[in-house]
């Protein structure tokens, strides 16, 4: 069966539009695009303000590619976990308007990145305000039938796919399953392999990130120390049918 690769928007130039990233990206040869709602202002109106999500949603649909996952990395700007309540009720709107937007344009999944919080000191509150923030999100995700993917990320927090399911199965919600990164898990452990095998039945598509020791990004695959191949077999082998390259411009 074909599987779906697709590349992060941000391997292109920002001063593209989603169509014409598309193209590029179909001549590419790549199945699709990864749409990027960051910590950027801009990128955060796509799905906060209506005019904005309208147009958005429009172009879309008038792409050559679909898109099917988008990486939601503005909410380690706004993390459920922080101590500020002003701050996590703006991650509860801004997950909730990523999956109404998800959902009126077909996007799957949504990642997220595996942060209690990223601008603060870490401790167990902060741990706790994730995991409640994180539980409203599945729930409102359930309804809309759009899965919440949490991505491995960079620090000691959830830098493994092990990390990342402890929270998962806590959830239990099928709704919500691992998104892994690739190199983020490469430089979590050195047994990155058997740590994607502990989310098997849970991986619900794949980042395709190089890294090396310390790096963990704007590398260009093949500079780094990540084994594509063994990483894409172990994914395969569970039944993963979504890929995304993350690469950037």
């Amino acid at each position: 069966m074909k599987k779906y690769l697709s590349v992060y928007e941000k391997s292109m130039p920002g001063s593209l539009t989603l169509k014409e990233k598309a193209e590029i990206a179909r001549m590419a040869g790549f199945d699709g695009i990864e749409i990027s709602v960051d910590e950027t202002d801009a990128r955060l109106s796509r799905v906060l303000d209506a005019g904005i999500r309208r147009e958005t949603i429009r172009e879309t649909r008038k792409m050559c590619l679909p898109v099917r996952t988008m990486c939601l990395s503005g909410l380690r700007r706004f993390p459920f976990g922080s101590r500020d309540p002003a701050v996590r009720e703006k991650a509860g709107t801004i997950i909730r308007c990523a999956i109404d937007f998800s959902a009126e344009c077909g996007i799957r999944i949504v990642q997220i990145p595996g942060y209690d919080v990223w601008y603060e000191k870490r401790d167990r509150e902060t741990a706790k305000f994730f995991l409640s923030g994180l539980n409203e999100a599945v729930h409102y995700a359930s309804r809309a039938g759009v899965t919440i993917g949490i991505e491995t990320m960079e620090d000691e927090f959830m830098n493994t796919v092990a990390k990342v399911m402890k929270c998962v199965k806590k959830i239990s919600s099928p709704y919500l399953q691992v998104y892994p990164d690739t190199g983020n898990v490469r430089n979590g452990t050195d047994y990155y392999i058997n740590d994607l095998k502990s989310g098997k039945g849970h991986i619900a598509a794949l980042h395709l990130k190089d890294t090396r020791e310390g790096v963990f990004r704007d590398l260009e695959i093949g500079q780094g120390r990540v084994d594509f191949a063994g990483c894409i077999r172990e994914a395969l082998e569970q039944g993963v049918g979504i890929f995304n390259c993350e690469i950037w411009y």
